[in-house]
């Protein structure tokens, strides 16, 4: 099959021909039909996030399932499913606790004495997020396969399996915000926008965007931003302030994951307001904090994939987007196909995109 390989830093991956292993136990084999182009992948490409090289990268998938493995049964061939990077066993305690997200267990990845899931000969390569979506086909755990319905299109569905769940899920799940509350949301990506809509599906008040790119603030007001802020110049705590008159906001929802934006969401928080961190930083990257602010009972929490319940919460999502209430469309600023994935990474790199999806087959 065909796959976009990293082989090295700094230089960019080439389309080679690998071969992929077929499920044994609870594995899946999907064929890909639509990938979403992550920040969490750049993320990979210019180090910022550890990983074993050589490596297949992408992992916000949609596609059929081809085949399955013995001890399978919650997919079947044919079926047309989400794969969501939150693979999970649904023994440990985690999983009986609501929180299969949260599982540590290595289950959804091959033994030591197995053979690798990717390889060309004797060189094995490591599928990103136990998925290498970047490629015709993934083998992945059956937990990340969620079956959707047959009228969702597919380069929609991808963004579900993970930009538009952890944006979406921040807001609704993991922050809790409820009607009438104030929202600053910093980083209007494909993440950030979904947070504006899962605040406005929350019924927040107010809901400011913020944001260096002049059209990605423009594209936030379209998901449902009652003001924006332009923080190319910086000032935005300030900004949010004269806004708020001088309050804050009740819940900030940061999805750039910089130390300056991290600490920047805190200070712009109300008494007792709530920051949620789903931008991904630095492996090594630490912040600071005033600590008398907590006395004030501000509040800093991580989110990890909004929270996300994979066989309850994506279906409710895509019928939130058939019913005309989840924005996906607006969402996808250009298709490429595999062959110009590392020009999809330039746009991400420009800044001017929400998101670029890898579709197949065109």
């Amino acid at each position: 099959m065909k796959a976009a390989v990293f082989r090295e830093m700094g230089i960019p991956m080439e389309i080679e021909n690998i071969s992929i292993s077929k499920p044994i136990g609870r594995e899946v084999l999907v064929r890909m039909e639509a990938v979403g182009v992550c920040h969490s992948d750049l993320h990979i490409l210019t180090g910022d996030l550890p990983l074993p090289l050589p490596a297949v990268l992408g992992h916000e998938a949609a596609g059929i399932v081809e085949q399955v493995g013995a001890d399978v049964h919650t997919v079947k061939p044919g079926d047309h499913v989400v794969v969501c990077l939150t693979f999970h066993c649904g023994r440990c305690e985690q999983c009986y606790g609501g929180n299969s997200h949260r599982c540590n267990t290595d289950e959804a990845m091959r033994g030591q004495t197995e053979p690798p899931r990717l390889f060309r000969g004797g060189e094995a390569f490591e599928p990103f997020m136990k998925m290498g979506a970047f490629a015709e086909q993934i083998l992945v755990h059956e937990s990340g396969c969620v079956v959707m319905r047959r009228d969702m299109p597919f380069d929609r569905a991808c963004l579900i399996g993970c930009g538009v769940t952890t944006g979406l899920g921040a807001a609704i799940r993991a922050a809790g915000i409820r009607p009438g509350e104030t929202v600053a949301v910093i980083g209007c990506g494909g993440v950030g926008l979904s947070a504006v809509n899962g605040a406005v599906l929350a019924g927040a008040g107010q809901i400011i965007a913020i944001d260096r790119i002049a059209s990605k603030l423009e594209l936030a007001q379209t998901f449902g931003a009652t003001n924006t802020i332009d923080s190319s110049a910086g000032h935005a705590v300030e900004h949010v302030m004269a806004l708020t008159g001088g309050r804050g906001v009740d819940h900030v929802i940061e999805a750039i994951g910089l130390k300056q934006t991290i600490e920047d969401g805190f200070a712009m928080l109300a008494k007792g307001g709530l920051e949620t961190i789903v931008g991904a930083a630095r492996y090594d990257a630490k912040i600071e904090l005033p600590a008398l602010a907590f006395l004030r009972e501000k509040r800093v929490q991580g989110s990890m994939m909004g929270g996300v319940r994979n066989g309850i919460d994506i279906p409710r999502y895509i019928d939130l987007y058939m019913d005309g209430r989840l924005k996906l469309d607006e969402m996808i600023s250009r298709h490429r196909p595999l062959e110009q994935l590392n020009a999809a990474f330039d746009d991400m790199r420009a800044g001017t995109l929400a998101r670029s999806v890898i579709v197949f087959g065109e």
